[in-house]
């Protein structure tokens, strides 16, 4: 069971994006920056989780790129930006890693656990059993089971997903309720 108080420096935080940190675009994909917009307090949440985890990294499926509906370097220019203002209010993000396969079977997309194992070859001191998916699907909290993480999912966008559910040790409203949960439990 997922007790917020272990947490340290040790323990790797695993994110979704479309969702979690940013307002989705109902059925479509965020094609440019113009288009991407920060759910309220989630560069505050991301301040704060920095003070809590020694690595944190966003795994995301972007399947518009295997559609050819965009390209790398749009998305790169989204997260680019993105990073920037994060960066900007005392947040962090180490790596994005991200699957533009159009197959479900692709083992880099969630909730197949592949972005896990190339954080992991990336960053050798995350362990699972230390690490944290953040998401907002049911198929995030599968990929981190997958992974053997503990999960917490975010009712920003799928509020009607039942709770307690086998695949969630935790849920929040959003980023900054999850955020303000580890920092009032781990000082």
């Amino acid at each position: 069971m997922l007790q917020l108080n272990n947490i340290h420096h040790s323990w790797a935080l695993f994110l979704d994006r479309d969702g979690v940190i940013n307002h989705e675009k109902d059925g479509s994909y965020i094609f440019n920056w113009q288009e991407f917009h920060f759910y309220d307090g989630v560069k505050k949440a991301l301040k704060i989780l920095n003070n809590h985890f020694g690595t944190i990294v966003m795994v995301t499926n972007q399947r518009g790129i295997g559609k050819k509906l965009m390209t790398e370097d749009d998305l790169n220019n989204i997260h680019q930006n993105m990073l920037e203002e994060i960066n900007k209010k005392g947040g962090r993000i180490d790596k994005i890693y991200y699957c533009s396969d159009l197959e479900n079977s692709s083992p880099n997309r969630k909730p197949n656990h592949g972005m896990a194992l190339q954080a992991k070859n990336d960053f050798p001191l995350i362990d699972f059993s230390k690490s944290i998916m953040v998401g907002n699907k049911l198929s995030d909290m599968q990929f981190g089971r997958n992974a053997g993480m503990y999960t917490v999912f975010v009712a920003t966008t799928h509020s009607e997903t039942p709770y307690p559910h086998e695949l969630i040790d935790m849920r929040f409203d959003d980023l900054l309720s999850f955020a303000n949960a580890v920092e009032n439990n781990t000082q």
